[in-house]
């Protein structure tokens, strides 16, 4: 059976696990650094290991990182990992040990790498989209403060040219008006922002 590493990726740290062919099982925590994952390619990894881990935030880094001093690295989504979710003691290390076990079955249900292309698309897709979600959920806000006081007003006018300033000037006890006043403050810096990057 060849070597298999699986690798439980967090932000601030990576817990590795290494199944020898002889079955021995050898633990280490890596900081997730490049200068220390260097260190752990040099002297944890060999050019024959197949490398499993889940997509998270820095999955894509990682396996970069280690592509070039191991066979595979094969990135499994999360959701399809059962055997992780269904553990009855989840740990970091238990989590890795069953990543380091599905390869070795063929058992790993992997996704799809993405490409540079494709990856910067999708890196420029999810900084687009996050002030957009921020956008949506400070103007929800200020419509459950007027849902909750019962003040009909249309939404889709709201924050018109029209309508800002008729929600400015809406008659609203001092804890509501602080708060729809702060929400509009949190609005403009979303909006001002997302023009400049434009």
């Amino acid at each position: 059976m060849p070597r298999c590493v699986g690798l439980d990726v967090h932000k601030s740290f990576v817990q590795a696990c290494i199944l020898e062919e002889s079955g021995e099982v050898r633990e280490m925590r890596v900081p997730c650094t490049r200068d220390q994952l260097e260190l752990f390619e040099k002297f944890g990894l060999r050019p024959s290991d197949r490398v499993a881990q889940e997509a998270t935030t820095n999955t894509w880094a990682v396996a970069k990182a280690i592509d070039p001093y191991v066979k595979e690295v094969v990135i499994s989504n999360p959701l399809r990992t059962k055997a992780i979710a269904q553990a009855q003691v989840q740990t970091d290390k238990v989590d890795a040990r069953v990543l380091a076990q599905l390869p070795r079955s063929d058992f790993l249900p992997p996704v799809r790498r993405p490409d540079d292309q494709t990856a910067r698309i999708g890196f420029l897709t999810t900084r687009r989209s996050s002030p957009v979600s921020d956008r949506t959920r400070v103007k929800n806000r200020i419509h459950s403060i007027l849902a909750q006081r019962l003040m009909p007003v249309q939404f889709k006018v709201l924050y018109s040219p029209k309508g800002m300033p008729r929600l400015r000037s809406l008659a609203l006890e001092r804890d509501d008006r602080q708060a729809v006043d702060s929400e509009l403050r949190l609005l403009e810096a979303i909006e001002a922002g997302r023009l400049a990057d434009l």
